[in-house]
């Protein structure tokens, strides 16, 4: 990697740590659309572009969520009983989502993100709470609502948050709970997605120097330890800012990044 990469890899991977400490979500959202800048920016293999920026941001979740479930377990917050239920099925679901994403093409791929993105981002913005009125399911339900979470957030690189905690506050899980329980799920859905993802893409031709499988190696390396550095920063800023507020905002740069991968799926 030249030093421009570096520079931007390692400022990228310290406003994703912040960003995902600040106001409690997966880093995968900001990071792969501004990964696909940086490696189009680079003229890395336009047909591989997507997939390994995907498939990079969800290997970082394996590090920076250590940290983050660590800090949750401390204060008793892990509903350990519900992550033992739903990793069956996550661990299914995030090996499968890869391969989904295989059989795209890098614009099929963009415009699944969007949509992704776009969903997410209309959460947040409106900050509505689902109506506790109901508990979870047995262990089938749970080995589903794993399967899809986990799909989900192997097929789009994220951690899963914004399909995991609406679906335990809808089954009336405290929501303090259900964000420390996500965090903890982040790790089971990056092992099994990051393995998918070097599976899928190790026969892959021309991925460039450094690659295993879809996964750029270099870009994992910096980008993980940038936002290690930084997500414990920004967790300690939101208790002194309005982070309802900065959401609707991180909510408005979403629709302009779920713009942007739009783009590359139709252009």
């Amino acid at each position: 990697m030249d030093i421009s990469l570096i520079v931007g890899l390692l400022a990228l991977g310290a406003a994703v740590g912040f960003a995902a400490g600040l106001l409690g979500i997966g880093g995968g959202m900001l990071l792969v659309p501004f990964m696909t800048m940086i490696l189009t920016a680079k003229d890395f293999p336009k047909e591989h572009i997507v997939h390994m920026a995907i498939a990079t941001s969800l290997a970082t979740i394996m590090f920076t969520s250590i940290s983050s479930v660590r800090a949750h377990h401390a204060r008793g917050a892990v509903r350990w009983d519900i992550v033992k239920l739903l990793a069956p099925g996550i661990l299914v679901g995030s090996w499968i989502g890869p391969w989904i994403g295989a059989q795209l093409n890098s614009s099929g791929l963009a415009l699944a993100f969007a949509v992704f993105v776009t969903f997410s981002a209309v959460q947040m913005i409106l900050d509505k709470k689902p109506a506790a009125s109901r508990d979870l399911p047995g262990t089938p339900g749970m080995f589903g609502a794993g399967g899809v979470i986990g799909t989900l957030a192997g097929l789009v690189g994220a951690g899963g948050g914004f399909v995991s905690v609406p679906f335990m506050t809808w089954c009336n899980v405290k929501i303090h709970n259900a964000v420390a329980t996500s965090a903890a799920l982040g790790f089971p859905i990056a092992l099994a997605g990051t393995l998918s993802n070097i599976y899928q893409g190790i026969h892959q031709q021309g991925l460039p120097s450094g690659s295993l499988g879809f996964i750029y190696l270099p870009a994992l390396l910096v980008i993980s330890i940038a936002s290690v550095m930084t997500a414990p920063l920004g967790a300690k800023t939101a208790h002194s800012l309005p982070v309802k507020s900065l959401k609707k905002v991180f909510a408005l740069v979403l629709f302009t990044l779920a713009a942007y991968m739009l783009y590359k799926a139709v252009r």
